[in-house]
């Protein structure tokens, strides 16, 4: 995710207490993300155990989330030997350059569109300008700067963010002796995404296919996304994990799915981008328990509508519709 920095609440916050790893299934562990007031969230991190070690799927943005993650490995006793990136939205990808730092030998895979995004004239590099100019703002809070010289140090050393080795198409793949059914999308939150389908368990790691409290367009191709969330949809999965949020059993992933849908057809109408908000934030009811989130979820919701409304109906940074 990669909320525009005047988005991100005015409120200070406090460093987290970081939820402890919970395992979800025989061998899968989640490392919950965040998303504390007046800071940028983490997202979500799932643990498979491998014959060869730990297979880290995302690694979120803050230290003390990555620290989590490493506090685990050293308890079990097992190396990191692999990191998936499920794209390269830096609240899932800012972890790997301390992942790496303790397991040297851990390589990371992701798609190739990391690359196109920290080259010259990239998104992140086009970022950057403004997060500098950020700085020099005597109005900026404390947690802002630290926020935005998160940034700032991960772009810095952006070549931790490449894959050494490139998911390049869907296929059956081995991570640290593990298979797993890995897809890449033709764009949908990023231009290209993967996921993964884990037969022994039957779950589904989707990243930011789904989301909560809303689902995060700055990058997105709408119609593209809607297609890859039918394709997760087909899949025999018993629990989907989002890249933001709980884990999810089938019905609950499809009402997302239908929300989804919902949303994106009434931001492409005539409708108020209120009454688009209102109907988003009542389905996700269920979801968002506490008013905080369901303030979130309205409030971002009506801001996507008039982000894809001024955009033609899509990211001006979708690649592919």
């Amino acid at each position: 995710m990669l909320l525009p920095l005047l988005i991100v609440a005015q409120l200070a916050s406090q460093t987290p207490a970081v939820p402890p790893v919970r395992e979800i299934a025989a061998g899968v562990h989640l490392q919950a993300g965040g998303f504390e007031p007046g800071r940028g969230p983490d997202g979500n991190t799932i643990i498979f155990d491998a014959p060869q070690g730990l297979v880290v799927v995302d690694s979120g943005r803050h230290a003390w989330h990555s620290d989590a993650i490493l506090a685990y490995a050293r308890e079990r006793g097992r190396p990191i030997a692999t990191i998936i990136n499920t794209h390269w939205h830096l609240d899932h990808s800012s972890g790997n350059g301390r992942l790496k730092a303790a397991y040297p030998g851990a390589l990371v895979y992701t798609t190739s569109a990391v690359d196109r995004v920290i080259a010259p004239g990239g998104f992140l590099v086009r970022n950057m300008e403004g997060a500098q100019a950020m700085l020099g703002d005597a109005e900026i809070t404390p947690v802002q700067r630290e926020e935005v010289q998160i940034f700032l140090d991960t772009m810095a050393a952006s070549q931790t963010l490449r894959p050494d080795l490139t998911i390049a198409r869907s296929q059956r793949m081995r991570f640290a002796g593990r298979r797993f059914d890995v897809h890449v999308t033709n764009g949908a939150v990023t231009d290209a995404d993967v996921w993964l389908y884990d037969r022994r368990t039957r779950i589904a790691v989707i990243g930011d296919l789904v989301t909560l409290p809303a689902p995060f367009f700055e990058t997105a191709c709408p119609q593209r996304w809607r297609e890859a969330l039918d394709e997760v949809w087909a899949t025999p999965f018993r629990t989907a994990i989002p890249g933001h949020g709980e884990p999810m059993t089938r019905d609950q992933f499809n009402t997302w799915r239908v929300a989804y849908g919902a949303f994106i057809d009434c931001a492409a109408s005539d409708a108020e981008a209120s009454s688009c908000a209102s109907a988003w934030a009542l389905a996700m009811g269920p979801f968002n328990a506490d008013e905080l989130s369901q303030r979130r979820a309205a409030g971002m919701a009506e801001y996507y509508v008039g982000y894809l409304r001024e955009n033609g109906g899509k990211s001006p940074n979708c690649l592919t519709d």
